[in-house]
């Protein structure tokens, strides 16, 4: 093969694995509802719920923040599925460490 060739092989796959990028629009656009639930989570600590109510609403919000951020900023959402399952396992095993340390302490049983 000739250089031509392969220079004209190479551009017509290129197409192929072309990878989608967010604007900067869904950038702010993430990063304003990440402050908005960061919002609601000092909202929810000053609001005087406490115990079970409390800690279920602020992990709620933290796993959408988590999810948004790894997703987005770290662009998991558009690479290969690997990853995600990868960073979910990961979200799943601190979960379950942070419940278990709760349990130890008795803080759902108040």
């Amino acid at each position: 093969m000739t250089d031509d060739t392969q220079t004209t092989e190479h551009a017509t796959q290129a197409p192929a694995h072309a990878e989608y990028h967010p604007s900067a629009r869904e950038y702010v656009r993430v990063g304003l509802i990440l402050v908005a639930l960061t919002c609601i989570e000092v909202y929810l600590s000053y609001s005087g719920l406490a115990g079970a109510k409390l800690i279920a609403l602020l992990l709620t919000a933290t796993v959408i923040k988590f999810l948004m951020v790894v997703g987005y900023f770290m662009h998991l959402k558009f690479d290969n599925g690997r990853f995600s399952r990868m960073f979910a396992l990961g979200a799943i095993g601190a979960l379950t460490l942070y419940a278990a340390v709760l349990l130890m302490f008795g803080v759902w049983g108040k």
